[in-house]
């Protein structure tokens, strides 16, 4: 072949391995302790209780407008961090490669993981790749795993969620999961689309560090199955109803118009740069001004309420005095999303 693809050969663990790993991973993802080549990190303690998460990304197309498959990886994963609250520390980075892969394609999603850790000051510590036979993978799949740390009087979970509770959304609904739908289908749509993959790690530290102790009681990124998916979730886990008012979720212009073209809900579509947060009513107005200081939650929104009535299900009021019941998504409609 005329241009430099990925092999089996680089997969052995023998030298191709290590050309790959010095010549491409080192070059752009150095840091003292990955350099060490361990077979794990040793990682300086941290005070606070220790958080670990792991998650796996398949996207198709690996480049979309907005990000990529490395971005992606490194943003969604530090995002998993900061919903409980945590300082993120250090990521770990797997890689599962098809032969046949093109080395710039590689190096393209390498740089974008490197940008994206610089840019949010978590580095990448240790790794592993994998080559699978062409026609055993699709070009390439991550999977990153996490550590952060979390201050010892903070407990963000769905379950100390209370009646009364105001529920934020930090920004528009359904720009990745629309974007990533369109780019795979080659549909045109007026207006730019593109994901919206960013960290959320710094909107959470100013939300915890603006407001009164325990005014924030949840947080979740809503992520595969949508802002629906998730609040039906929070609603299950916390034994209590949530009410949202349909004029009050925020949705762009150009997305909406695209779910209407393609007959698709914006509330069961990912995001992969948004949160929701369940915060204390009598501060909801204060949170979200802190959030809407911040880059990340310039766009956020007070979307619902929770109440005692109707416990574990969600409850949309439409303008006319209507209501709806939400419930979690069913079925696949969008494969390979995140």
């Amino acid at each position: 072949m005329s241009e430099k693809t990925i092999l089996l050969d680089h997969g052995s663990g023998g030298l191709a391995s290590q050309q790959l790993i010095g010549d491409l991973f080192l070059k752009y993802l150095d840091h003292p302790i990955l350099r060490g080549l361990e077979d794990s990190a040793i990682l300086p303690n941290k005070p606070g209780k220790l958080t670990f998460t792991t998650d796996s990304y398949v996207v198709d197309p690996i480049f979309f407008p907005g990000g990529d498959i490395g971005k992606l990886a490194v943003h969604g994963t530090i995002n998993d961090l900061a919903m409980r609250g945590a300082v993120p520390y250090c990521l770990s980075l797997g890689l599962i490669l098809e032969e046949g892969l093109r080395f710039a394609d590689l190096e393209r999603v390498i740089i974008s993981i490197s940008q994206a850790c610089k840019e949010a000051g978590v580095p990448i510590v240790t790794g592993d790749t994998k080559v699978v036979p062409k026609g055993k993978g699709d070009k390439i799949f991550i999977n990153t795993s996490g550590i952060g740390f979390v201050d010892e009087k903070i407990d963000i979970s769905s379950r100390n969620a209370r009646v009364g509770d105001a529920v934020i959304l930090s920004g528009t609904m359904g720009d990745h999961g629309i974007t990533i739908m369109t780019r795979r289908a080659g549909i045109s749509v007026q207006g730019d689309l593109h994901s919206d993959t960013m960290p959320l790690h710094r909107l959470v530290a100013t939300l915890l560090r603006e407001l009164p102790a325990g005014t924030v009681h949840a947080l979740r990124d809503p992520t595969r199955g949508g802002v629906a998916s998730t609040l039906c979730e929070i609603a299950e886990n916390s034994r209590l109803g949530i009410e949202l008012s349909d004029e009050a979720l925020p949705v762009r212009p150009q997305v909406r118009a695209a779910c209407e073209l393609l007959g698709l809900e914006p509330l069961y579509l990912a995001n992969e740069g948004k949160c929701l947060a369940i915060v204390s009513g009598e501060q909801a107005e204060q949170a979200l001004a802190v959030m809407r200081a911040t880059p990340e939650g310039r766009e956020a929104a007070i979307i619902g309420r929770l109440t005692a009535e109707k416990a574990g299900r969600v409850i949309i009021n439409t303008p006319v005095g209507g209501a709806r019941v939400v419930t979690p998504l069913h079925g696949v409609p969008l494969p390979r999303i995140c």
